[in-house]
C-alpha cells in the first residue's frame, strides 16, 4: 500500500507529483529545492540553497516518522558542478548535526537547469526498519 506524504514545512508540490510516497518499508522524496516553507524564497548562497533543500528532505521524512538517520541514498542535482564543493561541505556537515551513523549512498550530477533557477535539489531514500 503506498500513503502519500505532505508537510506544510516543506515546499508544495509545484507541480504533478507529490512531497513524498511510503511504501512501508520504504520512503521516497521527490527532489527537494531549496524553498523555504514559510515565506517562499530562495537564499541566494550555494550553502544555504543546499542547507534548505536537506531541510526540507528532513521536514518530509519527519512526517514520515523517520529520521535523517534512516535516509540510505540521495541524489544531488547542481546546476554548476564548481559549486560541487559548497554542496558537499553543507551535506557533510548537515548528515553529521543530525546522528547519521555514516552517510547515505549518493549521486550528484550537473544539470542544465532546476525549477525557478536554483542551484541544487536533492531527493532522498529513507528506510523504514
Amino acid at each position: 500500500m503506498t500513503n502519500i506524504i505532505h508537510t506544510e514545512k516543506a515546499p508544495a508540490a509545484i507541480g504533478p507529483y507529490v512531497q513524498a510516497v511510503d511504501l512501508g518499508n520504504l520512503v521516497l522524496t521527490s527532489g527537494q529545492i531549496p524553498v523555504n516553507p514559510s515565506n517562499g524564497e530562495v537564499p541566494q548562497a550555494i550553502k544555504a540553497q543546499a542547507r534548505q533543500s536537506l531541510e526540507n528532505v528532513k521536514a518530509i521524512i519527519e512526517q514520515a516518522g523517520l529520521q535523517v538517520k534512516d535516509i540510505v541514498k540521495t541524489t544531488v542535482f547542481v546546476k554548476d558542478l564548481n559549486d560541487f564543493a559548497d554542496v558537499n561541505a553543507e551535506y557533510e556537515a548537515f548528515f553529521k548535526e543530525n546522528n547519521h551513523p555514516n552517510f547515505p549512498a549518493r549521486s550528484c550530477v550537473e544539470v542544465a537547469r532546476l525549477p525557478k533557477d536554483v542551484g541544487v535539489e536533492i531527493e532522498a531514500i529513507a528506510v523504514r526498519k
